[in-house]
């Protein structure tokens, strides 16, 4: 009897542990899709930047 309560328990703790690090996990994702689209915003702006400079004639020759 005493067996199946320290398997059990053991048991437990290991759901316990992959509900966490599921948790974690999806924090994680969370926050690297936050970045992601946060960077497409930047090159999104330095792309308009960039079309605001004008070469001057004599540079282009």
């Amino acid at each position: 009897m005493i067996w199946v309560l320290i398997f059990g328990g053991i048991a437990l703790l290991g759901a316990v542990a992959t509900v966490s690090y599921a948790v974690w996990l999806a924090h994680k994702a969370s926050d690297l899709y936050s970045e992601v689209r946060m960077l497409g915003q930047r090159a999104e702006e330095a792309g308009e930047l960039l079309a605001r400079i004008e070469v001057p004639a004599s540079i282009r020759e």
